[in-house]
């Protein structure tokens, strides 16, 4: 494995030697949106990531986060931002914020493989005087009653007495230019309140509220929380697009007239299923919370998660269907999927639904291409599915194009115009002979 080895730009000596204010464990949508905003505002700052070629190339200049620009990081190169794979940069750090991931396992229940090794990495190396956060997404308690744990054993220094540790959720989203990391409230819950006042004061430098949760486990499962109702509500929406299209309703007009309502509505729109790193993951962290701790299931979650993860499956048969009016088995027929990351306008392909749309069709034999402006190739199963260079070209190539993703730079009208069959799981193309969710 080659891994870019030339020095970081900048001047950089200080924080390759010398003390810092902040060290960041884990460096992609979550910590380094962290580490570009306290080098903005003056901080020194280190980033720790296991992935050498992040790290190379991060030191060159390079970005592999969306909302995070090469410009991005090369000003904070200059301002003093490393990159580091080796821990001993922790001890040289007045604050370590840990922001690595939290995905769940076989089973469906928590893997805090990398939350564990992080903090035993921040143990070894702790100081008096301290501060650790914890923003990677976890079960009410993680921060209590595995974190602290590992802290207090490696290092043989007490929690609110030696150093202070707290636990604050992180609310990145992806591709949203209004709610950065600074504009949006950041909640902060510590282990003891002289642990919260030294979070409270950090983040403070950061973003422009923080508001201050009761404890650690309340800090959590607010975050749980935020995703949880999101996670029951498009699944609410999900039944109810398959319950409408079976009863003649047009669900989306529905939708509009409701969203008038000036009060007691939030409108939430059904899609091919739901993906990126919080939806389909934070609400299994509470259900196993829940399973483990009560022994009974949380069954809101269960069923939200049950709705959500048939939406591919359901897209599929009305895709078959469709071309079933147009005299054209699925078997054989060429498909096209418009846009297969999770959301538009991101690169980000994590927990997309694409995938099992993607993996049901050939299943039944269709033959499927993609296109999307933000992903140069895709593989599903390990095996490579084709590329259309161009759209329009491609959708008036194929027998059926599924708009799974409406990017902005997509002219969805020219789209309609240009496909022989076009299938709209976003609601953006109302026009005779498009089918829409």
């Amino acid at each position: 494995m080659h891994v870019d080895q030339s020095e970081p730009l900048g001047d950089n000596a200080a924080t390759r030697t010398g003390p810092v204010d902040l060290a960041v464990i884990g460096l992609g949508y979550v910590g380094l949106p962290l580490a570009r905003e306290a080098t903005t505002v003056g901080l020194r700052v280190v980033g720790l990531d296991r992935d050498p070629h992040v790290v190379a190339g991060l030191n060159a200049g390079r970005s592999h986060v969306d909302d995070v620009s090469g410009d991005d990081v090369r000003r904070m190169l200059a301002a003093g931002f490393t990159a580091h794979t080796d821990d001993d940069c922790l001890a040289r750090a007045q604050t370590v914020v840990i922001c690595v991931p939290t995905p769940l396992d076989g089973d469906g229940g928590p893997d805090l493989s990398a939350v564990t090794s992080a903090a035993r990495a921040v143990a070894a190396r702790l100081r008096p005087g301290q501060l650790v956060v914890l923003e990677s997404t976890t079960y009410p308690g993680t921060t209590e009653e595995v974190v602290r744990p590992l802290l207090e054993r490696g290092s043989g220094l007490r929690a609110g007495e030696d150093f202070a540790l707290a636990f604050s959720p992180e609310r990145i989203d992806p591709g949203n230019t209004g709610h950065g990391l600074r504009e949006t409230p950041k909640v902060v819950g510590g282990c003891t309140p002289s642990c919260a006042e030294r979070a409270v004061a950090f983040y403070g430098k950061l973003v422009d509220t923080v508001v201050q949760a009761k404890g650690t486990r309340e800090a959590e499962m607010a975050k749980l929380l935020e995703n949880t109702y999101r996670h029951v509500n498009i699944a609410l929406v999900n039944e109810l697009a398959i319950i409408s299209h079976e009863l003649g309703v047009d669900l989306w007009d529905a939708i509009r007239c409701a969203d008038s309502k000036p009060f007691g509505f939030q409108a939430f729109r059904p899609g091919a299923g739901v993906g990126g790193h919080c939806i389909p993951i934070d609400p299994g962290y509470l259900s196993y919370k829940v399973r483990s701790s009560l022994g009974y299931d949380f069954r809101f979650v269960g069923l939200a998660q049950e709705i959500n993860r048939r939406m591919p499956e359901y897209v599929v048969r009305r895709a078959q269907d469709l071309l079933n009016t147009a005299d054209r088995p699925l078997h054989g027929s060429r498909v096209l999927l418009l846009g297969v990351t999770y959301k538009p306008d991101v690169a980000d392909r994590r927990e997309s639904p694409a995938v099992p749309v993607a993996r049901l069709l050939r299943r039944l034999e269709a033959e499927v291409s993609f296109h999307d402006p933000y992903v140069p190739e895709w593989t599903v199963d390990d095996v490579p599915v084709p590329r259309a260079d161009d759209a329009l070209a491609a959708a008036r190539d194929h027998d059926l194009t599924v708009l799974l993703q409406d990017h902005s730079s997509y002219d969805l009208p020219a789209l309609a115009d240009a496909a022989r069959l076009l299938f709209d799981t976003r609601g953006r193309i109302f026009r005779p002979g498009v089918e829409v969710l």
